[in-house]
């Protein structure tokens, strides 16, 4: 699984953070997401998904590993 996110599309609202917080942060001063893990785990795909399936500005993207 590969994961990438958009930051100019996020609007903060920190669902990815909640669901996944291995693999997502948020900036402090505006909450923006940070991807820490862009390729995370077998352990994390569940998460991962759940959070770009809730995303409300369809800010995060899966794809295949390289």
């Amino acid at each position: 699984m590969k994961v990438t996110v958009d930051e100019e599309k996020c609007c903060g609202a920190g669902q990815c953070v909640m669901i996944a917080p291995e693999v997502f942060d948020q900036r402090d001063d505006d909450g923006i997401v940070i991807l820490l893990d862009a390729e995370p785990p077998a352990d994390q795909h569940q998460a991962v998904q759940e959070s770009a399936d809730v995303c409300p500005a369809a800010a995060i993207r899966i794809g295949a590993r390289a």
